[in-house]
């Protein structure tokens, strides 16, 4: 405690007493405080000083716990006021006191001063001025001190001051009630609205004794999600504090004890109300954790009135900074890049309810498990009973739906990926099973916790952990919330209904049953199935939902690669490209809805027939990407043709099996087109760039968003890690980042190095070309690369128009459209494919006119004329547009119809 010593006057004459100072920590009636000193590395020292020559009421005590015919004792009257006046007077102040008298028990009276020498206000005086305590009896004023006192005592008997007044003081007694009969019904008649208190006591950082006022409840609360180090008691009676326990506690002390708060009472434990204290200066739930004195707590942390968020990132602040009791807190993704630890994957099959198989953009496979939920089980359930043959996905009540909503939810789609802990590898035991290393993380997609919808809809639970477990969902208190609300609600495994069941018949391999229902199949032409797994590229087990059946299927019309098979005392060897066709099979419809139509079966049991995708069919997809060959089965086929024409353009690309074909000469057969109509499906899109040859790149306007979100995180990503100017060594083909004109970055294509100052970069997202030099050029990051948006920008050409081969005819028509369409949305249909780009016709996308109408009508392109029936009605418009133009002599048509024998010289033809 910090004190000064000042004597004064001469060494003969009596001794001046020692000055000394300290910081009111509690007041503990109207002549009795308590100072400490400063922190130093710790809680200060304290010590009681009683007020001399002064007598002030008693408080109220209540009777020891341990004394069954005790009494509690009430207030003396004016005790409480006395009180008051100095807990408002003096808390947190500092004060300079004397000691005048010091008895053998240790008692020490004297003087108290409020400021930092004995020229501040007399306590004393103060509280005798103000009736609220009294001269002791038999006390003479044989000094200056005491002789103040009694003019003081006077003033307020004269003034009917405290004391003094009229009446026996009883309106100044409390009516002081220790217990609560009911506590829930106590905090909920509050309505969380908060309550004005004063904090009496303080037990630990984390729990407080207050006095809640008007009606003078004493109560514990205990602060709501969190929980401070505790001191220990020992047999003897003593206390041993837990690391930290101290200085949390002085912490608390130092901000709270015996000031004016308010308490949202939210919840009871026993007779323990749960609340959040409020200071005006802070939340001091908030302020323990972020300075590493609490840690949050789960079984009262949902009751917490402000957020849980907000306790867990106070935590983490102090987790980060390793403060206090944290010290020696290392993180569970610690050892993982940050690459590591989020990305973005796309879901290629559902393990169980709570863990899924990813595709990286790396092409690497990758096994996430949810965190911290746990799928549906059978209760009791002995998973080293070999002598049952347990179906999980059927026969485990809620884990078929469980399994079922993720597979719609997530199958095919990019989801968000945050790795919370590993879980490392554990041996098996005579109860557990061994388990390899976990991947845990807590997967979104649009913003939507999968594992958080899970529990919601009561198909998983939530894993409870010890208290200082951190391996752990980061939006563990949303889950817990989440179980809440489905155990409430009744749903799923909370519901008291009868649990589903789902009678499935395996009838895969078996002939018999295979027999039976192979007529219904054949019937019933396409039926919808869900494929649970893929042996091999033609090879897959299936789900019937109507049918509520598993069969094993097997592609009709190819002939795939056979992969690899187990044979007594050996292994065969798979054909070439077996497992690229396995890989490609499930990557393309693994736990997807698909169609089949079921021809026939083997006399394996195994049904035979095609099975179709988005409209694709998967036999002609494999053949068409060279895993497989048409087998001779399939020439009696509806869809033997497509067959047929996709092998042979495999064939041509001399390609995985057919990397060795070597073609036959055949006869010449002219092959006879089929007649169709023109189709016109129109799409929006934004023109983005007109080239000198009259092409144009668009963007498709229903990506639009994609691509503005894409750039903002990319800008966002470059300028916290911008690139090191002359890093990036470009090379032809390469995709990087440009910084453009205005000073921004874009995705781009390195066409042409000339030099290092000169590199021809095409922008992918906008369609066009610029020369820079390497330094305006970085590499681009792999979060915002072609595998998470494809480039934007599609190059077409107009359909049914000649370009001017002209110079300047050819200038004035790309002025026209860079004036008419560049920067606009237009509406765009392909009309027929090319060798360089698909060819179209454009609306404008308020009038619907057609833009390359517009440039024939005015004279500044020739029309195409092209022998297909379906177009024969358009090109006619655009020949009748032709005429116009050439009877106004627009234009090209300025000096009439130059069209002769010498057109082929100025690049036009009829």
């Amino acid at each position: 405690m910090a004190s000064s010593a000042q004597s004064g006057g001469s060494s003969g004459g009596p001794a001046v007493p020692t000055v000394q100072r300290g910081i009111v920590k509690m007041v503990l009636s109207g002549c009795a405080i308590i100072v400490r000193g400063q922190p130093r590395g710790g809680p200060p020292p304290e010590r009681q000083i009683n007020l001399s020559n002064i007598r002030a009421g008693n408080l109220a005590r209540r009777a020891a716990a341990t004394q069954p015919d005790a009494k509690d004792t009430p207030d003396e009257p004016w005790a409480f006021p006395a009180r008051e006046f100095l807990r408002k007077k003096l808390i947190g102040k500092e004060v300079c006191f004397t000691i005048e008298n010091k008895t053998p028990q240790g008692r020490e009276y004297g003087m108290i001063y409020l400021g930092k020498d004995t020229n501040g206000e007399n306590i004393a005086e103060s509280l005798v001025a103000e009736g609220l305590a009294t001269r002791r009896e038999g006390m003479r004023a044989n000094n200056p001190e005491q002789n103040r006192l009694s003019e003081c005592e006077e003033q307020a008997k004269a003034a009917k001051k405290g004391t003094w007044s009229e009446g026996n003081g009883s309106h100044t007694v409390r009516d002081l009630k220790y217990t609560i009969e009911n506590p829930r019904h106590f905090v909920d008649s509050h309505h969380q609205k908060p309550v004005n208190a004063i904090i009496e006591h303080v037990r630990d950082g984390s729990v407080v004794r207050a006095l809640l006022l008007p009606d003078y409840y004493l109560v514990t609360v205990m602060l709501s999600g969190i929980k401070c180090p505790t001191f220990r008691r020992e047999a003897d009676g003593s206390e041993t504090p837990e690391p930290f326990a101290a200085e949390a506690k002085f912490f608390t002390e130092s901000r709270l004890l015996q000031r004016d708060v308010q308490i949202i009472l939210e919840s009871c434990h026993n007779q323990n109300i749960l609340g959040t204290i409020l200071h005006p200066n802070g939340n001091i739930t908030e302020l323990l954790l972020k300075e590493g004195f609490a840690r949050c707590v789960d079984w009262s942390i949902a009751v917490y009135t402000r957020g849980a968020e907000k306790l867990r990132a106070a935590e983490r602040f102090a987790k980060e900074r390793r403060l206090r009791m944290w010290r020696d807190y290392v993180a569970p993704t610690a050892n993982l890049d940050q690459k590591d630890k989020q990305f973005v994957a796309k879901v290629m099959q559902v393990l169980n309810a709570d863990a899924i198989v990813v595709k990286l953009n790396s092409g690497d496979y990758k096994t996430i498990h949810l965190s911290s939920i746990r799928p549906p089980r059978l209760e009791g359930e002995n998973t080293q009973d070999k002598n049952k043959k347990l179906r999980p996905l059927y026969d485990i009540p809620y884990m078929f739906e469980a399994r079922e909503f993720l597979r719609k939810k997530l199958i095919g789609k990019k989801v968000n990926v945050t790795v919370d802990y590993i879980r490392p590898a554990s041996p098996a035991t005579e109860t557990v099973p061994a388990f390899s290393e976990r991947t845990c993380a807590t997967v979104t997609i649009g913003g939507i916790n999968i594992a958080e919808a899970l529990v919601s809809k009561g198909l998983a639970t939530v894993i409870r952990y010890r208290q200082d477990d951190d391996q752990r969902s980061s939006h563990y208190d949303e889950l817990l919330a989440a179980e809440a609300r489905a155990i409430k609600n009744g749903k799923g495994l909370h519901s008291k209904k009868e649990v589903p069941i789902h009678r499935v018949a395996d009838i895969s391999g078996d002939t018999q049953k295979a027999k039976q229902f192979l007529p219904f199949l054949q019937r019933a032409g396409r039926s919808e199935a869900v494929v649970e797994y893929v042996f091999s590229g033609s090879r897959l087990k299936l789900y019937l939902p109507k049918e509520t059946c598993l069969i094993t299927f097997l592609l009709a019309g190819i002939e795939c690669p056979r992969g690899a098979r187990n044979l007594p005392g050996s292994v065969q060897e798979g054909e070439p490209f077996s497992e690229e066709a396995t890989l490609f099979t499930k990557e393309l419809v693994l736990q997807r809805e698909v169609e089949v139509e079921v021809e026939s079966m083997d006399k394996a049991g195994n049904f035979i027939g095609w099975l179709h995708m988005d409209g694709a069919n998967l036999s002609v997809l494999l053949v068409e990407h060279a895993l497989s060959k048409v087998h001779f089965t399939a020439e009696r086929s509806s869809y033997y043709k497509s067959l047929l024409s996709a092998e042979e353009a495999a064939k041509q690309k001399k390609e995985k099996v057919w990397a060795h074909y070597e073609e036959q000469p055949v006869e010449e057969v002219t092959p006879v087109l089929e007649e169709k109509e023109r189709s016109a499906s129109y799409k929006p899109v934004f023109v983005t760039e007109i080239t000198d040859d009259l092409h144009f790149y668009v963007q498709d306007v229903e990506t639009g968003t994609q691509l503005e979100k894409l750039m903002e995180n990319m800008r966002n990503d470059i300028a916290s890690h911008p690139p090191i100017e002359g890093s990036y060594a470009p090379r032809r083909g390469e995709f990087c980042i440009a910084k453009f004109v205005d000073g921004e970055w874009y995705r781009a294509r390195v066409e042409k190095v000339e030099s290092p100052a000169k590199v021809h970069v095409f922008y992918i997202d906008y369609g066009n070309r610029e020369i820079l030099p390497s330094a305006r050029l970085g590499t681009l990051p792999p979060a915002f690369s072609t595998r998470v948006l494809p480039p934007q920008a599609t190059e077409y050409a107009f359909a049914f128009i000649q370009v001017p081969q002209d110079e300047d005819a050819r200038t004035d028509a790309v002025d026209s459209v860079v004036r008419d369409i560049q920067n606009t949305q237009c509406l765009l249909n392909v009309e027929h494919l090319s060798a360089s780009c698909p060819h179209v016709t454009l609306q404008f996308a308020d009038s619907k006119g057609d833009v390359g109408l517009g440039l024939v009508k005015e004279g500044l392109v020739m029309v195409e004329v092209r022998k297909e029936k379906q177009f024969q009605k358009v090109i006619t418009e655009y020949l009748n547009a032709q005429e116009s133009a050439k009877s106004a002599r627009l234009n090209l048509w300025r000096y009439g119809d130059f069209r002769a024998d010498d057109a082929d010289e100025f690049g036009y033809s009829r």
